[in-house]
């Protein structure tokens, strides 16, 4: 009994005493810690608010903050970590470190190309959040543009999330990146027609459409002779490069053109197809 005594007395005597040498190192890694905390919420502040103030790209000046604020976290840890005199666990941390990246970039290779994808979409900005874009089967507005993935709200009500590889990958097509959009409509009219006569009834019937921009003059040109109509071409300008504005603006127009040509007796003819029917009646020959 006596020497079970004697063994807890020294094991405790052992760790109070290690706990005196290392209490100095302990506290001043306490006081490293907590002052590298308080610190680093200052620098990542200071680099928010400067680079907000020098910068639109938000993408980007978010990568940097978390970067920077990540970084000097992880040069305090090490630091608390050598003043404890755990120079090893430093090591062993960075060498596992290095491991695991490695397993990472061989697992994760899309959440990597979608993070490298998202860091090109910041510095090239071929969208913006509120730009009417096409890309694949998809059309709608971008409500968001993250590192990883790009939201779209489409016309329908649905909201979709891109990985920001396939806007890299495939054609984008921006209607708004201009800040103006152009609508065109195609129209055949009877051969009989006065041509100049439509021109001026065409003009007419639009250039009083809602979204038009008003400041653009519409655009006519005869373009085709089809197989039963003259096809002309009416180009507009619109006010606001959205699609719809853009759907508005084309039904505006269709019931404009109809109802003035309407007015006018202008046909605007159904397409014409001559049908040729062979007889194929079998014939009966009977044997004499």
């Amino acid at each position: 009994m006596t020497s079970i005594y004697n063994l807890l007395y020294e094991k405790i005597d052992s760790w109070f005493k290690n706990l005196v040498l290392i209490l100095p190192n302990l506290l001043i890694a306490i006081f490293v810690l907590l002052t590298g905390i308080w610190i680093s919420k200052k620098i990542k502040n200071l680099a928010d608010r400067f680079l907000n103030n020098y910068s639109e790209r938000k993408i980007l000046n978010n990568l940097i903050i978390n970067f920077v604020h990540i970084t000097f976290l992880s040069l305090v840890g090490f630091t608390v970590l050598t003043i404890l005199n755990l120079d090893k666990a430093v090591t062993s941390i960075l060498a596992g470190i290095g491991v695991l990246s490695l397993g990472l970039a061989f697992a994760f290779q899309d959440l990597a190309t979608n993070l490298m994808s998202g860091i090109i979409i910041s510095f090239r900005r071929p969208i913006n959040v509120g730009d009417y874009i096409d890309v694949k089967d998809v059309s709608g507005v971008v409500s968001e543009v993250n590192l990883r993935d790009t939201v779209i709200n489409t016309l329908q009500g649905k909201k979709i999330i891109m990985p920001n590889k396939i806007l890299i990958e495939s054609p984008v097509t921006n209607h708004t990146a201009n800040q103006h959009q152009r609508m065109e409509l195609q129209v055949g009219i009877d051969y009989d027609s006065p041509l100049e006569e439509v021109k001026q009834i065409t003009i007419a019937a639009l250039i009083d459409i809602r979204d038009r921009d008003m400041k653009r003059d519409i655009e006519f040109y005869y373009t085709e002779f089809g197989d039963s109509a003259i096809i002309f071409t009416a180009f507009l300008w619109l006010s606001k490069p959205d699609k719809a504005t853009f759907l508005k603006a084309k039904s505006a127009a269709i019931v404009n053109i109809k109802s003035a040509f309407d007015t006018h007796k202008i046909n605007i003819p159904f397409p014409i197809r001559t049908l040729y029917y062979k007889d194929t009646t079998p014939i009966s020959i009977t044997p004499k």
